[in-house]
């Protein structure tokens, strides 16, 4: 009788032990990604990270959160260790690739002097803001950066072939881009999917 007492308590001990620990590590990785989003955040809105940084590294942070709910589907919504050892892994990798990243030659204009430089920068504060906010989830951010990159890298294109200046039409052209742009903004963070 003592035995099974001393077994019971001993079981029940050790599963109030464990409880918290369980509890603690789901809401780990959970605040993980949160300090990650906002690490990315501050890097958009302070220039460290460019339109084209931006979208790697938020496809890297969606595809870990598909890799997250996958396992959770086949082990009927919880995670086991090895599931938590592996997204520990590629959190690590992802957290040092947000830091090289930031620290890296590549920086985004935040003090613009051209309207188009102005507007890119007013659209690159909207993003930041929405990653923050948690308006706009990983696989949207990176959606919104590729349209942002795609028209950069057009922008540099155009300066490149008319001696550092955009002509009437090309000006017209990414002001016709960025205001898709920013109703793609504007629908992505008033939708029902949120980080």
């Amino acid at each position: 009788m003592k035995t099974t007492l001393k077994s019971i308590l001993l079981c029940a001990t050790t599963v109030a032990l464990m409880l918290p620990a369980m509890a603690q590590t789901s809401q780990s990785i959970n605040q993980r990604k949160e300090n990650q989003q906002d690490r990315i955040a501050n890097g958009v809105q302070s220039g460290e990270l460019t339109a084209k940084e931006t979208q790697k590294l938020e496809k890297k942070e969606s595809d870990l959160n598909q890799e997250e709910r996958d396992m959770r589907k086949l082990d009927n919504g919880h995670l086991t260790t090895a599931d938590k050892a592996t997204l520990n892994q590629q959190q690590n990798q992802l957290s040092k690739d947000i830091y090289k990243q930031k620290h890296d030659a590549q920086t985004q204009n935040v003090n613009p002097k051209s309207e188009v430089g102005q507007r890119q920068r007013n659209q690159q504060e909207r993003i930041a803001q929405g990653v923050k906010s948690g308006q706009l989830n990983a696989r949207e951010t990176a959606r919104l950066e590729g349209r942002e990159a795609h028209i950069n890298k057009e922008i540099h294109n155009d300066r490149a072939a008319n001696g550092g200046h955009l002509t009437p039409a090309e000006k017209a052209k990414v002001n016709r881009q960025e205001n898709r742009t920013s109703r793609a903004i504007y629908r992505q963070k008033h939708d029902a999917q949120h980080r």
